[in-house]
């Protein structure tokens, strides 16, 4: 019998658990330093984000997503950008990218034949071609302009209040190094 990553994660989480381990996380939902990141979901990121910028388990809510991006003014990042603002009093926004980005290659295109080779029916790929997927599923080429354009799609969101705080960095995915993008 195959012994799936999953099963070792159940088995370990039980042993978390009895042995009290999380007792140290304990914390509320409020972010304690009123922050928000819009990050990417890579997993360079996992821990390297929180200790580059001296966060803890409850100093901020963290939102990952491929690419760190906002897509349109109701997709999920900008739907929990605006509960951490109107729910949980989020009162600052980082939006930070980060170097070697894979969404910077990201495409459509690139993802086709790999669909197809999952069993993904040519049809439905046509059914999804038609309601715009190369536009949704395409990456970004430069990590700056990215990064402003994320910026300013939160800024100017017409339900994001604009006494709240977005600035926009880069993170090396090696160092931690932040690079604030203007």
């Amino acid at each position: 019998m195959i012994e799936h990553i999953t099963d070792k994660i159940l088995a370990f989480n039980r042993e978390f658990v009895s042995s009290k381990a999380y007792e140290p996380f304990i914390t509320d939902k409020f972010p304690a330093k009123r922050l928000a990141i819009l990050t990417c979901m890579d997993t360079r990121l996992t821990v390297l984000l929180q200790e580059a910028l001296g966060l803890k388990n409850g100093d901020a809510k963290i939102i990952k997503n491929a690419g760190g991006l906002i897509l349109s003014e109701t997709d999920s990042a900008i739907r929990s950008l605006l509960v951490g603002i109107y729910e949980l009093g989020v009162q600052e926004v980082m939006v930070v990218h980060h170097s070697s980005c894979g969404a910077c290659h990201m495409s459509y295109s690139e993802f086709k034949p790999h669909m197809l080779e999952h069993g993904i029916p040519e049809t439905t790929l046509n059914e999804w071609e038609a309601t715009g997927i190369a536009e949704w599923l395409e990456g970004f080429h430069d990590t700056e302009a990215s990064v402003r354009k994320t910026v300013a799609a939160i800024v100017n969101h017409p339900l994001v209040p604009k006494d709240i705080m977005v600035r926009g960095f880069i993170i090396d995915s090696v160092t931690g190094e932040l690079s604030e993008v203007l």
